[in-house]
Protein backbone atom coordinates (compact mmCIF):
# COMPACT_ATOMS: atom_id res chain seq x y z
CA UNK A 1 0.00 0.00 0.00
CA UNK A 2 1.49 3.31 -1.24
CA UNK A 3 1.22 5.03 2.74
CA UNK A 4 1.58 9.15 3.01
CA UNK A 5 2.95 10.25 6.77
CA UNK A 6 1.97 13.85 6.88
CA UNK A 7 4.38 15.46 9.33
CA UNK A 8 8.07 14.08 10.89
CA UNK A 9 7.32 14.39 14.50
CA UNK A 10 8.11 11.26 16.73
CA UNK A 11 4.50 9.94 16.31
CA UNK A 12 5.00 10.32 12.39
CA UNK A 13 8.67 8.95 12.25
CA UNK A 14 7.37 5.81 14.59
CA UNK A 15 4.32 5.13 12.22
CA UNK A 16 6.61 5.03 9.52
CA UNK A 17 8.77 2.93 10.78
CA UNK A 18 6.25 0.34 12.33
CA UNK A 19 4.54 0.51 8.64
CA UNK A 20 7.59 0.11 6.22
CA UNK A 21 8.77 -3.01 8.79
CA UNK A 22 5.35 -4.31 7.48
CA UNK A 23 5.60 -4.03 3.81
CA UNK A 24 4.45 -0.94 2.77
CA UNK A 25 5.84 1.80 1.01
CA UNK A 26 5.71 4.87 2.93
CA UNK A 27 6.45 8.51 2.28
CA UNK A 28 7.10 11.26 5.16
CA UNK A 29 5.95 14.43 4.01
CA UNK A 30 7.48 17.45 6.46
CA UNK A 31 7.13 20.77 6.39
CA UNK A 32 10.34 21.97 8.05
CA UNK A 33 13.70 21.50 6.99
CA UNK A 34 14.54 18.70 10.11
CA UNK A 35 12.62 15.52 11.72
CA UNK A 36 11.51 15.39 15.27
CA UNK A 37 7.99 18.27 15.36
CA UNK A 38 7.86 19.54 18.79
CA UNK A 39 11.01 17.40 19.85
CA UNK A 40 13.34 19.04 17.05
CA UNK A 41 16.60 19.95 17.70
CA UNK A 42 18.50 23.60 17.28
CA UNK A 43 21.93 23.78 17.67
CA UNK A 44 24.19 27.49 17.67
CA UNK A 45 27.61 28.61 18.38
CA UNK A 46 27.99 24.71 20.10
CA UNK A 47 24.74 24.43 21.84
CA UNK A 48 22.53 21.65 21.63
CA UNK A 49 19.02 22.44 22.35
CA UNK A 50 16.24 19.85 22.58
CA UNK A 51 13.48 22.25 21.53
CA UNK A 52 10.47 20.47 23.50
CA UNK A 53 10.18 17.45 25.47
CA UNK A 54 13.04 17.48 27.82
CA UNK A 55 12.02 14.28 30.23
CA UNK A 56 12.43 11.01 29.88
CA UNK A 57 9.90 8.69 31.66
CA UNK A 58 8.44 5.47 31.13
CA UNK A 59 11.16 3.66 29.87
CA UNK A 60 9.78 0.03 29.50
CA UNK A 61 7.72 2.02 26.81
CA UNK A 62 10.24 2.80 25.12
CA UNK A 63 11.66 -1.22 25.08
CA UNK A 64 8.83 -2.09 24.14
CA UNK A 65 8.88 0.16 20.75
CA UNK A 66 12.33 -0.95 20.20
CA UNK A 67 11.79 -4.38 20.33
CA UNK A 68 9.41 -4.60 17.52
CA UNK A 69 12.11 -4.29 15.48
CA UNK A 70 14.61 -6.49 17.02
CA UNK A 71 16.65 -3.68 18.87
CA UNK A 72 17.44 -2.75 22.12
CA UNK A 73 17.58 0.80 23.53
CA UNK A 74 21.55 1.04 24.14
CA UNK A 75 21.84 0.34 20.25
CA UNK A 76 21.13 3.95 19.71
CA UNK A 77 21.90 5.94 22.63
CA UNK A 78 23.37 5.51 26.43
CA UNK A 79 20.52 6.07 29.01
CA UNK A 80 21.22 7.68 32.37
CA UNK A 81 19.25 7.62 35.70
CA UNK A 82 18.90 11.30 37.24
CA UNK A 83 20.22 11.75 40.69
CA UNK A 84 18.25 13.82 41.81
CA UNK A 85 15.53 13.38 39.81
CA UNK A 86 14.19 17.11 40.66
CA UNK A 87 14.65 20.14 42.31
CA UNK A 88 12.31 21.93 43.35
CA UNK A 89 12.94 26.00 44.31
CA UNK A 90 10.16 26.92 46.91
CA UNK A 91 10.46 30.59 48.17
CA UNK A 92 12.27 29.90 50.79
CA UNK A 93 13.26 26.16 50.56
CA UNK A 94 14.84 23.84 47.64
CA UNK A 95 13.73 20.34 47.83
CA UNK A 96 15.58 17.35 45.95
CA UNK A 97 13.72 14.54 44.56
CA UNK A 98 15.93 11.61 44.72
CA UNK A 99 15.98 8.32 42.96
CA UNK A 100 15.97 6.85 46.00
CA UNK A 101 12.71 6.12 47.11
CA UNK A 102 13.54 5.32 50.86
CA UNK A 103 15.29 8.96 50.79
CA UNK A 104 11.94 10.63 49.57
CA UNK A 105 9.77 9.16 52.52
CA UNK A 106 12.68 11.06 54.75
CA UNK A 107 11.76 14.00 53.17
CA UNK A 108 7.72 13.70 53.11
CA UNK A 109 8.06 12.57 56.93
CA UNK A 110 9.79 16.13 57.66
CA UNK A 111 7.07 17.68 55.24
CA UNK A 112 4.45 16.75 57.60
CA UNK A 113 3.17 14.17 60.24
CA UNK A 114 3.36 10.52 58.84
CA UNK A 115 4.09 11.99 55.60
CA UNK A 116 6.51 8.42 54.80
CA UNK A 117 3.61 6.44 55.15
CA UNK A 118 1.52 8.78 53.20
CA UNK A 119 3.52 8.66 50.09
CA UNK A 120 3.82 5.11 50.48
CA UNK A 121 0.39 4.35 50.49
CA UNK A 122 -0.55 7.30 47.48
CA UNK A 123 2.60 5.72 45.33
CA UNK A 124 0.85 2.19 46.22
CA UNK A 125 -2.75 3.48 44.05
CA UNK A 126 -0.87 5.21 41.82
CA UNK A 127 0.94 2.15 40.70
CA UNK A 128 -2.08 0.06 40.78
CA UNK A 129 -3.41 2.66 38.25
CA UNK A 130 -0.34 2.49 36.08
CA UNK A 131 0.21 -1.11 35.80
CA UNK A 132 -3.59 -1.42 35.18
CA UNK A 133 -3.97 1.25 32.37
CA UNK A 134 -0.57 -0.02 30.63
CA UNK A 135 -1.75 -3.63 30.19
CA UNK A 136 -5.91 -2.82 29.89
CA UNK A 137 -6.28 0.42 28.05
CA UNK A 138 -3.21 2.63 26.72
CA UNK A 139 -2.30 -0.03 23.62
CA UNK A 140 -5.77 -0.49 22.52
CA UNK A 141 -7.66 1.69 20.26
CA UNK A 142 -10.49 3.06 22.50
CA UNK A 143 -13.34 3.81 19.42
CA UNK A 144 -16.83 3.91 20.16
CA UNK A 145 -19.49 2.66 22.67
CA UNK A 146 -17.74 -0.81 23.27
CA UNK A 147 -14.59 0.47 24.56
CA UNK A 148 -16.22 2.96 26.56
CA UNK A 149 -18.90 0.74 28.59
CA UNK A 150 -16.59 -2.51 28.82
CA UNK A 151 -16.97 -4.81 31.67
CA UNK A 152 -13.02 -4.69 32.95
CA UNK A 153 -13.02 -0.82 32.45
CA UNK A 154 -16.58 -0.25 34.84
CA UNK A 155 -15.26 -2.87 36.75
CA UNK A 156 -12.19 -1.49 37.52
CA UNK A 157 -13.52 2.21 37.68
CA UNK A 158 -13.03 2.99 41.08
CA UNK A 159 -9.84 1.43 41.24
CA UNK A 160 -8.77 4.52 38.49
CA UNK A 161 -10.82 7.14 40.55
CA UNK A 162 -12.60 7.92 36.76
CA UNK A 163 -14.92 10.56 38.11
CA UNK A 164 -12.23 12.36 41.20
CA UNK A 165 -9.50 14.72 40.38
CA UNK A 166 -5.99 15.45 41.44
CA UNK A 167 -6.76 18.14 43.84
CA UNK A 168 -9.48 16.04 45.81
CA UNK A 169 -7.15 12.85 45.67
CA UNK A 170 -4.37 14.54 46.98
CA UNK A 171 -6.28 16.13 50.33
CA UNK A 172 -6.91 12.64 50.88
CA UNK A 173 -3.53 11.50 51.55
CA UNK A 174 -1.49 15.09 52.34
CA UNK A 175 -2.65 18.00 54.52
CA UNK A 176 0.06 20.19 53.64
CA UNK A 177 0.35 21.98 50.02
CA UNK A 178 3.80 21.88 49.99
CA UNK A 179 3.42 18.03 50.10
CA UNK A 180 0.98 18.38 47.24
CA UNK A 181 2.95 20.84 45.30
CA UNK A 182 5.66 18.25 45.26
CA UNK A 183 3.00 15.49 43.59
CA UNK A 184 0.58 17.37 41.63
CA UNK A 185 3.01 19.91 39.52
CA UNK A 186 3.91 16.90 36.84
CA UNK A 187 0.35 17.23 35.38
CA UNK A 188 1.71 20.35 34.51
CA UNK A 189 3.15 18.44 31.35
CA UNK A 190 -0.57 16.87 30.17
CA UNK A 191 -1.45 20.32 30.11
CA UNK A 192 -3.71 20.70 33.17
CA UNK A 193 -4.38 22.25 36.70
CA UNK A 194 -5.49 20.01 39.90
CA UNK A 195 -8.82 20.98 39.50
CA UNK A 196 -9.28 19.75 36.22
CA UNK A 197 -6.79 16.70 35.97
CA UNK A 198 -8.47 13.34 36.58
CA UNK A 199 -7.33 11.24 39.70
CA UNK A 200 -6.35 8.46 37.31
CA UNK A 201 -3.00 10.81 36.59
CA UNK A 202 -1.76 10.69 39.86
CA UNK A 203 0.02 7.30 38.02
CA UNK A 204 2.53 9.49 36.81
CA UNK A 205 3.90 10.22 40.25
CA UNK A 206 4.68 6.08 40.25
CA UNK A 207 6.43 6.90 37.33
CA UNK A 208 8.65 9.57 39.09
CA UNK A 209 9.16 8.15 42.15
CA UNK A 210 9.32 4.21 41.19
CA UNK A 211 10.28 4.14 37.57
CA UNK A 212 12.64 6.89 37.68
CA UNK A 213 13.79 9.79 35.55
CA UNK A 214 15.90 8.78 32.60
CA UNK A 215 18.06 11.00 30.38
CA UNK A 216 19.55 9.97 26.89
CA UNK A 217 23.39 11.04 26.58
CA UNK A 218 22.96 13.45 23.62
CA UNK A 219 19.87 14.86 24.43
CA UNK A 220 15.83 13.87 23.63
CA UNK A 221 17.03 14.47 19.95
CA UNK A 222 18.21 10.88 20.14
CA UNK A 223 14.87 9.05 20.13
CA UNK A 224 13.86 11.41 17.11
CA UNK A 225 17.41 9.90 15.66
CA UNK A 226 16.71 6.41 16.45
CA UNK A 227 12.94 6.22 15.32
CA UNK A 228 13.96 7.95 11.65
CA UNK A 229 17.18 5.62 11.72
CA UNK A 230 14.47 2.53 12.10
CA UNK A 231 12.08 4.52 9.27
CA UNK A 232 14.80 4.85 6.19
CA UNK A 233 16.61 1.21 7.24
CA UNK A 234 12.97 -0.13 6.34
CA UNK A 235 12.76 1.45 3.16
CA UNK A 236 10.76 4.38 4.26
CA UNK A 237 11.45 8.01 1.68
CA UNK A 238 11.10 11.16 4.15
CA UNK A 239 10.84 14.12 2.30
CA UNK A 240 11.62 17.52 3.89
CA UNK A 241 10.46 21.06 3.39
CA UNK A 242 7.48 19.60 1.70
CA UNK A 243 4.33 20.87 2.91
CA UNK A 244 0.78 19.22 3.22
CA UNK A 245 -1.93 21.96 2.18
CA UNK A 246 -5.08 19.38 0.88
CA UNK A 247 -5.86 15.90 0.91
CA UNK A 248 -8.37 15.61 -1.99
CA UNK A 249 -11.20 12.93 -1.46
CA UNK A 250 -13.41 11.18 -3.91
CA UNK A 251 -15.88 8.68 -2.58
CA UNK A 252 -14.98 9.12 1.34
CA UNK A 253 -11.19 8.09 0.91
CA UNK A 254 -8.37 10.20 0.45
CA UNK A 255 -7.16 9.61 -3.34
CA UNK A 256 -4.16 12.56 -3.46
CA UNK A 257 -2.05 14.82 -1.53
CA UNK A 258 -1.54 17.81 -2.39
CA UNK A 259 1.83 19.57 -1.41
CA UNK A 260 4.24 22.79 -1.87
CA UNK A 261 5.77 20.43 -4.18
CA UNK A 262 3.47 18.60 -6.40
CA UNK A 263 0.99 15.85 -5.42
CA UNK A 264 0.65 11.99 -4.86
CA UNK A 265 -1.21 9.54 -5.60
CA UNK A 266 -1.91 7.62 -1.96
CA UNK A 267 -4.29 4.49 -0.46
CA UNK A 268 -3.72 5.59 2.78
CA UNK A 269 -2.70 8.58 4.40
CA UNK A 270 -1.61 8.96 8.45
CA UNK A 271 -1.62 12.35 10.00
CA UNK A 272 0.66 13.00 12.72
CA UNK A 273 -0.03 16.94 11.81
CA UNK A 274 -1.71 18.94 14.82
CA UNK A 275 -5.04 17.04 14.11
CA UNK A 276 -6.92 20.98 14.01
CA UNK A 277 -4.87 21.58 11.42
CA UNK A 278 -5.26 18.31 9.62
CA UNK A 279 -9.06 18.36 10.06
CA UNK A 280 -10.17 22.00 9.33
CA UNK A 281 -7.25 23.36 6.97
CA UNK A 282 -6.60 19.77 4.89
CA UNK A 283 -10.34 18.70 4.24
CA UNK A 284 -13.44 19.91 3.06
CA UNK A 285 -15.56 20.55 5.26
CA UNK A 286 -18.35 17.46 4.55
CA UNK A 287 -14.95 15.40 5.66
CA UNK A 288 -14.03 16.76 8.84
CA UNK A 289 -15.07 14.31 12.17
CA UNK A 290 -13.91 17.04 14.06
CA UNK A 291 -14.87 20.89 12.57
CA UNK A 292 -14.61 24.36 14.11
CA UNK A 293 -17.49 23.77 16.05
CA UNK A 294 -15.97 20.76 17.97
CA UNK A 295 -12.64 22.58 18.73
CA UNK A 296 -13.96 25.83 20.07
CA UNK A 297 -15.81 23.82 22.80
CA UNK A 298 -12.42 21.79 24.46
CA UNK A 299 -10.09 22.75 26.92
CA UNK A 300 -6.91 23.53 25.20
CA UNK A 301 -3.88 22.87 26.34
CA UNK A 302 -1.71 26.03 27.47
CA UNK A 303 1.15 27.37 24.93
CA UNK A 304 4.34 28.05 26.21
CA UNK A 305 7.16 30.70 26.42
CA UNK A 306 10.10 29.10 26.10
CA UNK A 307 13.64 30.28 26.61
CA UNK A 308 16.88 28.56 24.85
CA UNK A 309 19.86 30.09 26.49
CA UNK A 310 23.62 29.03 26.21
CA UNK A 311 25.49 30.58 28.94
CA UNK A 312 29.40 31.32 29.33
CA UNK A 313 29.76 30.42 32.92
CA UNK A 314 28.18 27.50 35.15
CA UNK A 315 25.18 27.67 37.45
CA UNK A 316 25.99 26.09 40.85
CA UNK A 317 22.55 26.24 42.11
CA UNK A 318 20.78 23.91 39.59
CA UNK A 319 20.55 20.59 38.89
CA UNK A 320 19.13 19.02 35.57
CA UNK A 321 15.79 19.34 36.13
CA UNK A 322 14.36 22.14 38.02
CA UNK A 323 11.16 22.98 39.07
CA UNK A 324 10.51 26.90 39.81
CA UNK A 325 7.51 27.34 42.65
CA UNK A 326 8.49 30.80 43.84
CA UNK A 327 4.75 32.19 43.54
CA UNK A 328 1.55 31.10 44.26
CA UNK A 329 0.58 29.07 40.89
CA UNK A 330 -2.86 29.10 42.17
CA UNK A 331 -2.84 32.33 40.24
CA UNK A 332 -0.94 31.14 37.35
CA UNK A 333 -3.69 28.27 36.76
CA UNK A 334 -6.39 31.25 36.84
CA UNK A 335 -4.39 33.09 34.10
CA UNK A 336 -4.34 30.26 31.37
CA UNK A 337 -7.34 28.81 31.89
CA UNK A 338 -9.59 31.17 33.49
CA UNK A 339 -8.42 34.66 32.58
CA UNK A 340 -6.22 34.15 29.42
CA UNK A 341 -3.37 36.78 30.03
CA UNK A 342 0.69 35.86 30.55
CA UNK A 343 1.01 34.97 33.73
CA UNK A 344 2.28 37.84 36.58
CA UNK A 345 4.24 35.37 39.21
CA UNK A 346 4.41 32.44 37.10
CA UNK A 347 5.57 28.86 38.39
CA UNK A 348 7.48 27.26 35.49
CA UNK A 349 10.36 25.04 34.35
CA UNK A 350 14.09 24.82 34.13
CA UNK A 351 16.16 22.16 32.56
CA UNK A 352 20.20 22.09 32.15
CA UNK A 353 21.36 18.89 30.78
CA UNK A 354 24.76 20.26 30.27
CA UNK A 355 24.94 19.23 34.24
CA UNK A 356 24.92 15.75 33.13
CA UNK A 357 26.06 16.12 29.35
CA UNK A 358 28.96 17.54 28.09
CA UNK A 359 28.09 17.59 24.57
CA UNK A 360 25.35 19.42 24.84
CA UNK A 361 27.61 22.66 25.38
CA UNK A 362 30.97 24.05 25.39
CA UNK A 363 33.36 23.53 27.99
CA UNK A 364 32.42 25.77 31.04
CA UNK A 365 29.25 26.92 29.34
CA UNK A 366 25.78 25.85 30.66
CA UNK A 367 22.82 24.79 28.13
CA UNK A 368 19.22 26.58 29.84
CA UNK A 369 16.11 25.24 28.78
CA UNK A 370 12.94 27.41 30.20
CA UNK A 371 9.08 26.70 30.04
CA UNK A 372 6.88 29.08 31.43
CA UNK A 373 3.27 27.73 30.66
CA UNK A 374 1.18 30.28 29.44
CA UNK A 375 -2.60 30.53 27.99
CA UNK A 376 -3.33 29.16 24.28
CA UNK A 377 -4.84 32.20 21.63
CA UNK A 378 -3.10 35.02 23.30
CA UNK A 379 -1.46 38.01 22.34
CA UNK A 380 2.50 37.57 21.21
CA UNK A 381 4.36 40.21 19.91
CA UNK A 382 8.05 40.63 19.92
CA UNK A 383 7.70 44.05 22.40
CA UNK A 384 5.93 41.74 24.72
CA UNK A 385 8.67 38.56 24.45
CA UNK A 386 11.57 41.06 24.73
CA UNK A 387 9.56 42.48 28.38
CA UNK A 388 8.52 38.69 29.41
CA UNK A 389 12.41 37.52 28.80
CA UNK A 390 13.69 40.37 31.22
CA UNK A 391 11.38 39.99 33.96
CA UNK A 392 11.91 36.22 33.84
CA UNK A 393 15.68 36.67 33.65
CA UNK A 394 15.26 38.88 37.01
CA UNK A 395 13.17 35.78 38.22
CA UNK A 396 15.35 32.97 37.23
CA UNK A 397 18.88 35.38 39.56
CA UNK A 398 16.74 35.82 42.02
CA UNK A 399 16.26 31.83 42.59
CA UNK A 400 19.36 30.94 40.96
CA UNK A 401 21.71 33.38 43.39
CA UNK A 402 23.31 34.49 40.92
CA UNK A 403 23.75 36.92 37.27
CA UNK A 404 22.59 35.45 34.46
CA UNK A 405 21.61 38.33 32.11
CA UNK A 406 25.74 39.66 31.22
CA UNK A 407 26.72 35.76 30.57
CA UNK A 408 24.07 34.74 28.14
CA UNK A 409 26.03 34.14 24.60
CA UNK A 410 23.07 32.22 22.91
CA UNK A 411 19.61 33.28 23.16
CA UNK A 412 16.24 32.10 21.40
CA UNK A 413 12.69 32.74 22.32
CA UNK A 414 9.94 30.50 21.13
CA UNK A 415 6.23 31.35 22.22
CA UNK A 416 2.75 31.25 21.11
CA UNK A 417 3.52 32.42 17.35
CA UNK A 418 6.28 29.94 16.54
CA UNK A 419 3.79 26.90 17.75
CA UNK A 420 1.31 28.14 15.04
CA UNK A 421 3.78 28.88 12.60
CA UNK A 422 5.45 25.99 12.31
CA UNK A 423 3.56 23.51 13.90
CA UNK A 424 0.42 24.85 12.17
CA UNK A 425 -0.85 24.21 16.09
CA UNK A 426 -4.16 25.33 17.13
CA UNK A 427 -3.86 28.90 18.82
CA UNK A 428 -0.18 28.54 19.78
CA UNK A 429 -1.05 25.30 22.01
CA UNK A 430 2.46 23.54 23.17
CA UNK A 431 0.91 20.22 23.08
CA UNK A 432 -2.84 19.98 22.29
CA UNK A 433 -5.70 18.84 24.27
CA UNK A 434 -5.80 19.22 28.26
CA UNK A 435 -6.35 15.41 29.81
CA UNK A 436 -9.76 16.66 32.08
CA UNK A 437 -12.05 14.07 32.45
CA UNK A 438 -14.15 14.59 28.78
CA UNK A 439 -10.61 14.97 27.04
CA UNK A 440 -9.16 11.40 28.40
CA UNK A 441 -9.11 7.73 26.84
CA UNK A 442 -12.48 7.07 24.69
CA UNK A 443 -13.37 10.52 25.22
CA UNK A 444 -9.87 11.96 22.35
CA UNK A 445 -10.01 12.36 18.85
CA UNK A 446 -9.86 8.75 16.94
CA UNK A 447 -7.04 7.25 16.09
CA UNK A 448 -9.38 7.11 12.57
CA UNK A 449 -11.64 9.19 10.70
CA UNK A 450 -15.29 8.71 10.50
CA UNK A 451 -15.76 10.20 7.72
CA UNK A 452 -12.83 9.01 5.38
CA UNK A 453 -12.18 5.66 4.93
CA UNK A 454 -8.52 5.48 4.42
CA UNK A 455 -7.23 8.43 6.91
CA UNK A 456 -5.43 7.73 10.24
CA UNK A 457 -4.29 9.96 12.61
CA UNK A 458 -1.37 9.60 15.35
CA UNK A 459 0.41 11.91 18.06
CA UNK A 460 -0.59 13.94 21.37
CA UNK A 461 -3.75 14.39 20.11
CA UNK A 462 -5.51 11.29 20.15
CA UNK A 463 -5.55 8.18 22.74
CA UNK A 464 -3.49 7.34 25.07
CA UNK A 465 -2.20 11.12 24.85
CA UNK A 466 0.60 14.10 25.57
CA UNK A 467 4.14 12.67 25.88
CA UNK A 468 6.39 11.18 23.77
CA UNK A 469 5.92 7.40 25.55
CA UNK A 470 2.43 8.18 24.76
CA UNK A 471 3.08 8.99 20.62
CA UNK A 472 4.87 5.76 20.06
CA UNK A 473 2.19 3.70 21.77
CA UNK A 474 -0.50 6.18 19.15
CA UNK A 475 1.81 4.76 16.61
CA UNK A 476 1.58 1.72 17.51
CA UNK A 477 -1.91 1.78 17.73
CA UNK A 478 -2.49 2.98 13.84
CA UNK A 479 -0.13 0.53 12.67
CA UNK A 480 -1.67 -2.35 14.04
CA UNK A 481 -5.18 -1.10 12.68
CA UNK A 482 -4.03 -0.23 8.71
CA UNK A 483 -2.19 -3.79 9.11
CA UNK A 484 -5.35 -5.53 10.45
CA UNK A 485 -7.30 -4.52 7.54
CA UNK A 486 -4.94 -3.72 4.59
CA UNK A 487 -2.64 -6.63 5.33
CA UNK A 488 1.04 -6.02 6.03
Amino acid sequence: MRIFVIGAGVGGLAAAALLAKSGHQVTVLEKTSSPGGRARVWEKDGFVFDMGPSWYLMPEIFEHFFEIFGRKVEDFYKLIRLNPSYRIFFPDDVIDISADLEENKTLFGRLEKDGARKLEEYLKQAQIKYEYLLEGLMYKDLAGLRAMFSPKLIAAGWKLSILSNMEKLMSKYFSTERARKILQYSIVFLGGNPKNTPALYSMISHIDFNLGVWYPYGGLGKIVEATQELAVKYGADIRFETEVTRLVVEDKEVTRVITTKGEFEADIVVSNADYPHSEMDLLDREFQTYPKSYWEKKTIAPSAFVLYLGLNKKIESLTHHNVILDYDWVRHFEQIFEEPSWPDEPAYYLCCPSKMDDTVAPPDCENIFVTIPISPGIEDSPEIREAYFDKIIKHMEKVTGTTISDSIIVKRIFSLNDFSQDYNAYKGTAVGLTHTFSQSAFFRPRHRSKRVKNLFYTGQYTHPGIGVPMVLIASEIVANLINKEYGS
